[in-house]
């Protein structure tokens, strides 16, 4: 409860910095987003989304949280369990501790099946097996199995939890590399990472995003211009 109090105060900050995002000249583009795990990642790049123009529904293990949230937010955000959020979203962001993704893919895989996904999960030490397995395997591959039928897109991996949620500041300035197998998903997740002020580098399919993730190459903020560079380096 402690933890999950932390990640809602500094989700929490990240929302009053956000506030004065311009709102998009036409709602035309308006999509709707559901957030599975609204940590410091999830919450940090839901609350920029709401704050484009997008409307966005939080989820996670605590729903009052999830609330409070929207509440601040305001406008198109609003709160539900997990299941509800995967429902409601057009694009699904999975934003969990990477030893809870089979979970989400057990309970949530019926919803997910055929949607944009896009994939934030790190397999870290504190994950157990799983993380081996996952590293092993290559982090995009290993939650494209675990999500079987998502339209997976490996986005927002390689950049610290503590930066999310800021690049609107200077549109353009750092590069998102992601992966992708299916360029209509990797489309739709590039623009709306494009409208939160990063600017989306596709670095190559599912198995290229093994390199999304902290101790890589890639990890870090980075131009476009640095990370194509870096990425055409890679096997």
């Amino acid at each position: 409860m402690k933890q999950n109090r932390r990640e809602f105060l500094v989700v929490a900050g990240a929302v009053i910095a956000v506030g004065s995002l311009p709102l998009p000249a036409s709602g035309a583009g308006k999509m709707k987003i559901g957030i599975i795990g609204s940590g410091r990642v999830g919450g940090a790049i839901g609350a920029v989304w709401v704050n484009a123009g997008h409307e966005v529904m939080f989820s996670s293990r605590t729903l009052e949280n999830d609330k409070a949230l929207a509440a601040r937010l305001g406008g198109g955000a609003r709160a539900g369990t997990p299941r509800e959020a995967a429902a409601f979203g057009e694009v699904v962001m999975v934003s969990v501790p990477y030893g809870a993704l089979p979970s989400v893919g057990k309970d949530l895989g019926d919803l997910l099946k055929g949607k944009v996904v896009i994939d934030t999960c790190n397999p870290f030490p504190r994950d157990g097996e799983i993380a081996n397995w996952a590293r092993e395997k290559g982090a995009a591959l290993a939650s494209a199995e675990l999500l079987p039928g998502a339209r997976l897109v490996r986005a927002f991996n390689a950049i610290g939890a503590a930066r999310m949620g800021s690049a609107y500041q200077e549109p353009g300035r750092v590069g998102m590399p992601i992966a992708g197998d299916d360029s209509k998903a990797v489309e739709v997740a590039s623009r709306l990472i494009r409208e939160i002020g990063y600017e989306p580098v596709l670095i190559g399919g599912l198995a290229k995003g093994k390199y999304l993730m902290p101790g890589t190459a890639l990890a870090g903020e980075r131009s476009a211009a640095e990370i194509r560079k870096i990425a055409a380096t890679l096997d």
